[in-house]
C-alpha cells in the first residue's frame, strides 16, 4: 500500500463533501483523501510536489480529478493555471507518506539505510546531503534546535563536522549511527527521530509556506466551505492553530493596543480539533502524533 491516510473519515466527514462540488486535495500523496472525496459524488483538484505520488495516483484513483504538480503555497496560482478559481473546500495532509518513508532510496529514514536525500521533489537539486555536509556548526545546531526541538543539537552538530572532516556523510545509517553516539538517552522513540525531521523540514521549507498556503488556500473556499489541516509535530501544528486563530478573530491588534487599529474581521470560525481514536492507533501506530484541525469559511 502507498499510504495509509490518517483520520480519512473524520477528515472527509468534515468538509461535508457534496456531489457535483471541487474540493482541494493540497497534499495528494497516496489519494486516500481524494478518493474519499470522490467517492461522495465530488471532484478534487490534486496537488503534490512529488511527480511519484501524482503518477501513482494516476493508475490508482477513480474520478474526476486535475492532478497538478507543485507546491500548496502556490495553491491559488496553480488552481487558477487550470481555470479553478473557487472551490467548495480543502484538506492539507502535512505528513511524509509512507512510501516516502519507507523507500529507503528516498532517503527520509533512520530505519532503512539509503543515500543522504529527503527531498519530497525529486527535481529539486538540495538535498539533507547538502545540509549534512554543507551547513556549519552553528547552522546545523540551529535546526536541529528549532525543527528537532534537539536538546543535544550543538552536540550533534560538532560531531557532524568532526566526523566529516574525515570523510563525507552519505547515507542515512551513517548519520542515524553518528547521532544516537551522541544521545545518551531517549524515552520515546528513536535517538536520531527529531534530527530527521530537523533536516527534513529544512531540505523541503516545510515551515516557511504554511501559514501563505493555509490563508491563500482558505481564501478560495466557498462560504459555508471549510479547510481540514492534519499536522504532525508541535512547530506544524503552533501555526495551524495560530492561523486558525487570526483568521477566525475580528481584531488580532495587540493587546497593549486601548482601541482597534487593524480593522480586522474574521473570516472563519473554529470547527473543531480532534486526535487519532484508539482503534486507529492500533491500526496505524503512525498516526500517534497527528492533531486535525477544522475551520469553516463564514
Amino acid at each position: 500500500m502507498y499510504h495509509v491516510s490518517v483520520m480519512l473519515s473524520e477528515t472527509v466527514g468534515a468538509l461535508n463533501a457534496a456531489a457535483g462540488k471541487t474540493y482541494l486535495d493540497s497534499t495528494l500523496g497516496g489519494g486516500g483523501h481524494t478518493q474519499a472525496i470522490l467517492d461522495k459524488g465530488a471532484r478534487v483538484a490534486a496537488i503534490d510536489r512529488d511527480q511519484a505520488a501524482i503518477d501513482y495516483c494516476k493508475s490508482h484513483v477513480n474520478g474526476d480529478v486535475t492532478y497538478i504538480k507543485g507546491e500548496y503555497e502556490n495553491a491559488p496560482s496553480l488552481l487558477g493555471a487550470v481555470g479553478i478559481t473557487g472551490i467548495a473546500g480543502a484538506v492539507m495532509d502535512l505528513g511524509v507518506s509512507s512510501k516516502q518513508l519507507d523507500d529507503a532510496e528516498r532517503g527520509f529514514s533512520y530505519m532503512h539505510d539509503g543515500k543522504l536525500d529527503m527531498r519530497m521533489d525529486n527535481s529539486q537539486g538540495f538535498s539533507a546531503y547538502d545540509v549534512v555536509n554543507g551547513y556549519s556548526q552553528e547552522d546545523l545546531a540551529r535546526i536541529l534546535r528549532d525543527y528537532g526541538e534537539e536538546s543535544f543539537a550543538r552536540r550533534i552538530a560538532g560531531e557532524i563536522v568532526k566526523r566529516r572532516a574525515t570523510g563525507e556523510i552519505r547515507t542515512t545509517k551513517q548519520l542515524a549511527d553518528l547521532i544516537a553516539s551522541c544521545v545518551p538517552y531517549r524515552k520515546n522513540g528513536h535517538p536520531a527521530k527529531k534530527s530527521f525531521q530537523a533536516i527534513r523540514i529544512e531540505v523541503n521549507g516545510e515551515l516557511k509556506g504554511l501559514q501563505t498556503a493555509i490563508t491563500g488556500i482558505f481564501g478560495m473556499i466557498e462560504r459555508g466551505g471549510r479547510l481540514a489541516v492534519i499536522s504532525f509535530h508541535s512547530l506544524e501544528d503552533r501555526i495551524v492553530k495560530n492561523t486558525f486563530k487570526d483568521l477566525a478573530t475580528d481584531c488580532i491588534c495587540p493587546k497593549s493596543f486601548p482601541i482597534c487599529v487593524c480593522n480586522h474581521r474574521a473570516e472563519g470560525k473554529i470547527i473543531s480539533r480532534e486526535r487519532p481514536s484508539a482503534d486507529e492507533l492500533r491500526q496505524n501506530p503512525r498516526s500517534a502524533s497527528a492533531t486535525l484541525r477544522v475551520i469553516e469559511k463564514l
